[in-house]
Protein backbone atom coordinates (compact mmCIF):
# COMPACT_ATOMS: atom_id res chain seq x y z
CA UNK A 1 0.00 0.00 0.00
CA UNK A 2 1.33 3.75 -0.59
CA UNK A 3 2.50 5.62 2.40
CA UNK A 4 -1.21 7.46 2.31
CA UNK A 5 -2.74 4.39 2.89
CA UNK A 6 -1.10 3.03 5.80
CA UNK A 7 -0.71 6.46 7.86
CA UNK A 8 -4.83 6.23 7.27
CA UNK A 9 -4.00 2.38 8.88
CA UNK A 10 -1.96 3.52 11.98
CA UNK A 11 -4.92 6.47 12.40
CA UNK A 12 -7.51 3.81 12.87
CA UNK A 13 -5.57 1.97 14.81
CA UNK A 14 -5.17 5.20 16.91
CA UNK A 15 -8.69 5.46 17.04
CA UNK A 16 -9.95 1.67 17.91
CA UNK A 17 -6.68 2.05 20.61
CA UNK A 18 -8.36 5.47 22.37
CA UNK A 19 -11.67 4.13 22.45
CA UNK A 20 -10.60 0.43 24.06
CA UNK A 21 -8.92 2.66 26.82
CA UNK A 22 -11.95 4.24 27.73
CA UNK A 23 -14.72 2.27 29.28
CA UNK A 24 -18.31 2.13 27.15
CA UNK A 25 -16.41 2.69 23.83
CA UNK A 26 -15.37 -0.12 21.52
CA UNK A 27 -12.36 -0.60 19.65
CA UNK A 28 -14.42 -3.27 17.08
CA UNK A 29 -17.09 -0.82 16.91
CA UNK A 30 -14.45 1.54 15.53
CA UNK A 31 -13.08 -0.74 13.84
CA UNK A 32 -16.39 -1.80 11.90
CA UNK A 33 -17.30 2.25 11.44
CA UNK A 34 -13.88 3.11 9.93
CA UNK A 35 -14.72 -0.26 7.49
CA UNK A 36 -11.58 -2.50 8.72
CA UNK A 37 -13.23 -4.98 11.19
CA UNK A 38 -14.02 -7.43 8.71
CA UNK A 39 -10.25 -7.48 7.37
CA UNK A 40 -9.48 -7.38 11.36
CA UNK A 41 -11.01 -10.28 12.05
CA UNK A 42 -9.88 -12.52 9.01
CA UNK A 43 -6.36 -11.51 9.34
CA UNK A 44 -6.41 -12.27 13.39
CA UNK A 45 -8.18 -15.51 12.12
CA UNK A 46 -5.85 -16.24 9.50
CA UNK A 47 -2.45 -15.91 11.56
CA UNK A 48 -1.11 -19.42 12.10
CA UNK A 49 1.81 -19.84 14.40
CA UNK A 50 2.84 -22.96 12.63
CA UNK A 51 3.12 -20.62 8.91
CA UNK A 52 4.71 -18.19 11.10
CA UNK A 53 7.23 -20.83 13.16
CA UNK A 54 7.75 -22.28 8.90
CA UNK A 55 9.21 -18.84 7.81
CA UNK A 56 12.19 -18.87 10.29
CA UNK A 57 14.63 -20.60 8.19
CA UNK A 58 14.20 -18.04 5.63
CA UNK A 59 15.71 -15.82 8.35
CA UNK A 60 19.49 -16.48 7.80
CA UNK A 61 18.77 -16.08 4.10
CA UNK A 62 17.60 -12.37 4.15
CA UNK A 63 20.94 -11.48 2.44
CA UNK A 64 19.62 -12.93 -0.70
CA UNK A 65 16.58 -11.01 -3.15
CA UNK A 66 14.82 -14.12 -3.40
CA UNK A 67 14.23 -14.95 0.45
CA UNK A 68 13.43 -11.66 0.74
CA UNK A 69 10.60 -11.66 -1.49
CA UNK A 70 9.61 -15.08 -0.58
CA UNK A 71 9.60 -13.76 3.22
CA UNK A 72 7.97 -10.01 2.27
CA UNK A 73 4.80 -11.97 0.25
CA UNK A 74 4.15 -15.05 2.80
CA UNK A 75 4.09 -12.11 5.88
CA UNK A 76 1.35 -9.61 3.27
CA UNK A 77 -0.55 -12.43 2.84
CA UNK A 78 -0.67 -13.67 6.10
CA UNK A 79 -1.76 -9.59 6.60
CA UNK A 80 1.22 -8.97 9.37
CA UNK A 81 2.28 -5.37 7.85
CA UNK A 82 -1.55 -4.19 8.16
CA UNK A 83 -1.96 -5.79 11.93
CA UNK A 84 1.53 -4.36 12.94
CA UNK A 85 0.81 -0.85 11.73
CA UNK A 86 -2.54 -1.12 12.83
CA UNK A 87 -1.44 -2.39 16.42
CA UNK A 88 0.83 0.02 16.62
CA UNK A 89 -1.56 2.96 16.03
CA UNK A 90 -3.48 1.03 18.77
CA UNK A 91 -0.69 1.11 21.69
CA UNK A 92 0.23 4.77 20.78
CA UNK A 93 -3.69 5.83 21.73
CA UNK A 94 -3.66 3.44 24.82
CA UNK A 95 -0.58 4.90 26.11
CA UNK A 96 -1.27 8.23 25.67
CA UNK A 97 -5.18 7.97 26.90
CA UNK A 98 -4.64 5.60 29.52
CA UNK A 99 -1.97 8.34 31.49
CA UNK A 100 -4.96 10.97 31.30
CA UNK A 101 -7.54 8.63 32.63
CA UNK A 102 -5.32 7.82 35.40
CA UNK A 103 -5.71 11.44 36.36
CA UNK A 104 -8.80 11.94 35.70
CA UNK A 105 -9.56 8.74 37.93
CA UNK A 106 -7.37 9.40 41.07
CA UNK A 107 -8.59 13.47 40.80
CA UNK A 108 -12.08 13.35 40.29
CA UNK A 109 -13.56 9.66 40.33
CA UNK A 110 -16.97 10.56 40.40
CA UNK A 111 -17.06 12.70 38.00
CA UNK A 112 -14.93 10.11 35.26
CA UNK A 113 -16.94 7.53 36.23
CA UNK A 114 -20.21 9.17 35.53
CA UNK A 115 -18.90 10.39 32.33
CA UNK A 116 -18.03 6.06 31.77
CA UNK A 117 -21.76 5.57 33.19
CA UNK A 118 -23.29 7.52 30.21
CA UNK A 119 -20.95 6.14 27.37
CA UNK A 120 -21.96 2.70 28.59
CA UNK A 121 -25.52 3.42 28.65
CA UNK A 122 -26.04 5.56 25.66
CA UNK A 123 -23.94 2.53 23.66
CA UNK A 124 -26.52 0.15 25.23
CA UNK A 125 -29.35 2.20 23.94
CA UNK A 126 -27.84 2.71 20.25
CA UNK A 127 -26.67 -1.35 19.96
CA UNK A 128 -30.02 -2.45 21.36
CA UNK A 129 -31.89 -0.43 18.39
CA UNK A 130 -29.47 -2.79 15.91
CA UNK A 131 -30.57 -6.39 17.29
CA UNK A 132 -33.75 -8.32 18.05
CA UNK A 133 -34.65 -10.63 21.04
CA UNK A 134 -37.42 -11.74 19.21
CA UNK A 135 -36.84 -15.98 19.75
CA UNK A 136 -35.88 -18.20 22.74
CA UNK A 137 -32.82 -18.13 21.88
CA UNK A 138 -31.76 -14.64 21.67
CA UNK A 139 -34.02 -14.10 25.06
CA UNK A 140 -31.89 -16.28 26.75
CA UNK A 141 -28.28 -15.27 25.33
CA UNK A 142 -29.76 -11.56 26.50
CA UNK A 143 -30.45 -12.28 29.92
CA UNK A 144 -27.20 -14.60 30.49
CA UNK A 145 -25.13 -12.06 29.27
CA UNK A 146 -27.19 -9.06 31.85
CA UNK A 147 -26.87 -11.97 34.77
CA UNK A 148 -23.21 -12.43 34.07
CA UNK A 149 -21.79 -8.91 33.85
CA UNK A 150 -24.43 -7.78 36.85
CA UNK A 151 -23.09 -10.25 39.17
CA UNK A 152 -19.35 -10.17 38.16
CA UNK A 153 -19.48 -6.58 38.02
CA UNK A 154 -20.24 -6.71 42.10
CA UNK A 155 -18.49 -9.15 43.02
CA UNK A 156 -15.09 -6.72 41.21
CA UNK A 157 -16.03 -4.15 43.08
CA UNK A 158 -16.19 -5.65 45.66
CA UNK A 159 -12.66 -6.97 45.96
CA UNK A 160 -13.24 -10.82 45.75
CA UNK A 161 -10.93 -11.11 42.69
CA UNK A 162 -7.52 -12.60 43.30
CA UNK A 163 -4.35 -10.53 42.41
CA UNK A 164 -1.51 -11.46 40.95
CA UNK A 165 0.20 -12.09 37.42
CA UNK A 166 -1.76 -14.73 36.80
CA UNK A 167 -5.25 -13.17 36.88
CA UNK A 168 -3.88 -10.05 34.69
CA UNK A 169 -2.26 -13.38 32.21
CA UNK A 170 -6.29 -14.28 32.27
CA UNK A 171 -7.67 -10.28 32.29
CA UNK A 172 -5.90 -10.04 29.04
CA UNK A 173 -7.00 -12.70 27.22
CA UNK A 174 -10.49 -12.34 27.88
CA UNK A 175 -10.39 -8.00 27.57
CA UNK A 176 -8.50 -8.51 24.40
CA UNK A 177 -11.50 -9.95 22.73
CA UNK A 178 -13.25 -6.52 22.92
CA UNK A 179 -11.03 -5.53 20.12
CA UNK A 180 -12.81 -8.50 17.45
CA UNK A 181 -16.20 -7.73 18.91
CA UNK A 182 -18.04 -4.61 18.17
CA UNK A 183 -20.21 -3.11 20.81
CA UNK A 184 -17.55 -4.43 24.00
CA UNK A 185 -15.30 -2.35 25.51
CA UNK A 186 -11.76 -4.14 26.29
CA UNK A 187 -11.80 -1.24 29.31
CA UNK A 188 -15.68 -2.04 30.41
CA UNK A 189 -14.07 -5.84 30.50
CA UNK A 190 -11.34 -4.72 32.91
CA UNK A 191 -13.93 -2.80 34.66
CA UNK A 192 -15.82 -5.28 35.23
CA UNK A 193 -12.95 -7.65 36.31
CA UNK A 194 -11.59 -5.30 38.83
CA UNK A 195 -8.70 -4.51 37.02
CA UNK A 196 -9.17 -1.28 35.10
CA UNK A 197 -7.41 0.82 37.70
CA UNK A 198 -4.40 -1.55 37.93
CA UNK A 199 -4.44 -1.28 34.13
CA UNK A 200 -4.07 2.32 33.49
CA UNK A 201 -1.53 2.57 36.55
CA UNK A 202 0.70 0.16 35.23
CA UNK A 203 0.73 2.22 31.75
CA UNK A 204 1.40 5.31 33.77
CA UNK A 205 3.67 4.27 36.14
CA UNK A 206 6.24 2.73 34.11
CA UNK A 207 5.88 5.57 31.51
CA UNK A 208 6.80 8.05 34.10
CA UNK A 209 9.55 5.62 35.60
CA UNK A 210 10.86 5.12 32.47
CA UNK A 211 10.91 8.97 31.14
CA UNK A 212 12.37 9.55 34.78
CA UNK A 213 15.47 6.91 33.91
CA UNK A 214 14.26 5.43 37.39
CA UNK A 215 14.40 1.60 35.95
CA UNK A 216 14.01 -0.31 38.83
CA UNK A 217 10.64 1.51 39.19
CA UNK A 218 9.40 0.29 36.01
CA UNK A 219 9.83 -3.26 36.44
CA UNK A 220 6.77 -4.42 38.73
CA UNK A 221 4.88 -1.99 36.58
CA UNK A 222 6.36 -3.40 33.15
CA UNK A 223 5.82 -6.96 34.24
CA UNK A 224 2.22 -6.39 34.79
CA UNK A 225 2.10 -5.08 31.24
CA UNK A 226 4.42 -7.98 29.81
CA UNK A 227 1.89 -10.94 31.32
CA UNK A 228 -1.29 -8.37 30.58
CA UNK A 229 0.09 -8.70 26.67
CA UNK A 230 1.23 -12.11 26.68
CA UNK A 231 -2.18 -13.56 27.63
CA UNK A 232 -4.09 -10.32 25.44
CA UNK A 233 -2.04 -12.05 22.42
CA UNK A 234 -3.40 -15.98 23.46
CA UNK A 235 -6.47 -14.70 23.79
CA UNK A 236 -6.56 -12.73 20.41
CA UNK A 237 -5.99 -15.64 18.36
CA UNK A 238 -8.14 -17.94 19.94
CA UNK A 239 -10.95 -16.02 20.19
CA UNK A 240 -10.79 -14.40 16.79
CA UNK A 241 -11.54 -17.28 15.53
CA UNK A 242 -14.56 -17.88 17.73
CA UNK A 243 -16.08 -14.80 17.08
CA UNK A 244 -15.38 -15.28 13.39
CA UNK A 245 -17.97 -18.41 13.36
CA UNK A 246 -20.53 -16.85 15.68
CA UNK A 247 -20.58 -14.05 13.82
CA UNK A 248 -21.40 -16.05 11.00
CA UNK A 249 -24.05 -18.60 12.78
CA UNK A 250 -25.14 -17.03 15.37
CA UNK A 251 -24.86 -13.00 14.62
CA UNK A 252 -28.42 -11.82 16.08
CA UNK A 253 -27.80 -14.14 19.60
CA UNK A 254 -24.15 -13.08 19.98
CA UNK A 255 -25.00 -9.06 19.41
CA UNK A 256 -28.02 -9.67 21.88
CA UNK A 257 -25.54 -11.20 24.31
CA UNK A 258 -23.19 -8.68 23.78
CA UNK A 259 -25.75 -5.80 24.08
CA UNK A 260 -26.95 -7.65 27.44
CA UNK A 261 -23.27 -7.66 28.89
CA UNK A 262 -23.11 -3.99 28.65
CA UNK A 263 -26.42 -3.30 30.37
CA UNK A 264 -25.72 -5.84 33.39
CA UNK A 265 -21.87 -4.24 33.48
CA UNK A 266 -23.68 -0.70 34.29
CA UNK A 267 -23.71 -1.70 37.90
CA UNK A 268 -19.52 -1.55 38.10
CA UNK A 269 -19.16 2.56 37.19
CA UNK A 270 -22.22 2.91 39.43
CA UNK A 271 -20.75 1.54 42.62
CA UNK A 272 -17.43 3.37 41.59
CA UNK A 273 -19.94 6.93 41.50
CA UNK A 274 -22.06 5.95 44.74
CA UNK A 275 -18.37 4.94 46.55
CA UNK A 276 -17.17 8.62 45.30
CA UNK A 277 -20.27 10.45 46.32
CA UNK A 278 -20.01 11.10 50.52
CA UNK A 279 -23.76 13.08 50.13
CA UNK A 280 -26.37 13.39 47.40
CA UNK A 281 -27.01 17.22 47.02
CA UNK A 282 -27.37 19.54 44.09
CA UNK A 283 -24.03 20.71 44.24
CA UNK A 284 -22.50 16.75 44.32
CA UNK A 285 -25.28 15.62 41.83
CA UNK A 286 -24.66 18.46 39.18
CA UNK A 287 -21.55 16.96 37.55
CA UNK A 288 -22.49 14.15 37.89
CA UNK A 289 -25.21 14.57 35.35
CA UNK A 290 -23.16 16.87 33.47
CA UNK A 291 -20.20 13.81 33.03
CA UNK A 292 -22.87 11.56 32.10
CA UNK A 293 -24.35 13.77 29.28
CA UNK A 294 -21.26 14.46 28.06
CA UNK A 295 -20.53 10.84 27.99
CA UNK A 296 -23.99 9.90 26.82
CA UNK A 297 -23.57 12.38 23.97
CA UNK A 298 -20.44 11.59 22.57
CA UNK A 299 -21.50 8.12 21.65
CA UNK A 300 -24.94 9.67 20.46
CA UNK A 301 -23.27 11.96 17.95
CA UNK A 302 -21.06 9.09 16.60
CA UNK A 303 -24.17 7.06 16.01
CA UNK A 304 -25.82 10.38 14.60
CA UNK A 305 -23.07 10.86 11.91
CA UNK A 306 -22.87 6.94 11.04
CA UNK A 307 -26.54 6.20 10.92
CA UNK A 308 -25.54 4.00 7.76
CA UNK A 309 -24.36 1.68 10.25
CA UNK A 310 -25.66 -2.05 10.02
CA UNK A 311 -24.75 -4.26 12.93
Amino acid sequence: MAAREWAAVYLKGAAMGAADAVPGVSGGTIALITGIYERLVSAIAALDPGETLALLPLVPKLGRADARDELGTALTDMEVPFLLVLGVGVLTAVVTVANAVDVAYHEYPGVTFAFFFGLIAASVVVLFSEVSADTPGRVAAGVGGFAFAFVLSGQAQAGLLPGGLPVMFVAGAVAICAMVLPGVSGSLILLTLGKYETMTGAVSDSVDALFAGALGDAVEPLSTLVVFSAGALVGILTFARVVKWALEHYRAATLTFLVALMAGALRAPAIEIADATSAWTVASVTPLLAAGVVGAGAVLVLDATTDDLDY
